[in-house]
């Protein structure tokens, strides 16, 4: 079976790339600029995919150029879908990644796709925006939407927290600059991400609907410290730098995927300590 997979060459994709290949897909990496429509709608023809999975989007939430967010997450995705309504053959499913951001600050204390969307920064309003923009398509095309959680894994780029807090450790670092350490997270597993993106595509029952892709466990920023300090056996000076604490920081972002489960079957999620040891002894290897 066909799977046009955009963003393969990024975190996920390189992860979701491996698992969808030992499940038998043929994989075909997007190669076409998301924002220029004549080439997506080509590149999507020469394919003529059975599946999609759309993974392609500027996620870093401090990512500076705001103009080129909206251009990537929404036109991007809209060039997309057009494409892909276009085609003779009707594809069997069409997954879109949108994010956690999109619910901002919320007193809920786990969130299920019920929760109003109030998107606290550009990068969460415009997977917002993109979930809206694809609700023009569902019912030209078997578009299944899902909400992951933080995750993380080896690979990861060290712009990102638990990648540069492992980079620390595997560097031996003495000290740590971060931001604000009361915030709480899910950091799931990629390998969890990407087993559960597989089964979504092959449920049926998912088609037209929206999942939160989360494990329901949220971790402070000192838990995941301490945690390292085991595996790697010392300990390191943490240090609040003024500058990585984001105004508009997100406090709390944990997810309910009784809906998930629901649909997929109850999932199994590596711990955390699991995770980082992975990311750690990944990390090693290259390092030495």
């Amino acid at each position: 079976m066909r799977l046009l997979l955009t963003g393969a060459n990024g975190f996920t994709g390189t992860h979701f790339s491996k698992v969808a290949s030992k499940a038998g897909y043929e994989i075909y990496p997007f190669q076409a600029n998301l924002t220029d429509c004549h080439a997506v709608k080509i590149e999507t023809l020469k394919i003529n995919p059975d599946i999609i999975v759309h993974l392609a989007a500027i996620s870093f939430v401090a990512h500076g150029d705001a103009d080129a967010i909206y251009r990537v997450n929404i036109t991007g995705t809209r060039n997309l879908l057009q494409a892909l309504s276009a085609l003779d053959k009707r594809p069997k499913a069409v997954l879109l990644a949108s994010s956690a951001n999109v619910y901002g600050n919320t007193r809920v204390e786990q969130i299920d796709e019920s929760v109003p969307l109030l998107p606290a920064n550009d990068y969460g309003i415009s997977k917002m925006a993109m979930e809206h923009v694809a609700r023009l398509w569902m019912d030209r095309l078997p578009i299944i939407i899902s909400r992951p959680f933080n995750y993380t894994g080896p690979g990861q780029d060290p712009k990102f927290l638990i990648p540069k807090i492992v980079d620390h450790f595997i560097r031996k670092e003495p000290v740590i600059e971060l931001g604000n350490l009361d915030v709480e997270r899910e950091f799931s597993d990629i390998r969890a991400i990407c087993y559960i993106y597989q089964k979504l595509i092959n449920t049926p029952e998912a088609i037209g609907k929206t999942f939160n892709i989360c494990s329901g466990t949220a971790y402070s920023l000192r838990r995941i410290i301490s945690t390292m300090e085991k595996i790697a056996g010392y300990k390191i000076d943490v240090k609040i730098n003024p500058k990585f604490v984001r105004p508009n920081e997100i406090k709390r972002l944990v997810g309910n995927n009784q809906y998930l489960h629901k649909i997929i079957g109850v999932q199994k999620y590596p711990c955390i300590e699991e995770t980082l040891r992975w990311m750690y002894e990944d990390s090693l290897k290259t390092y030495s």
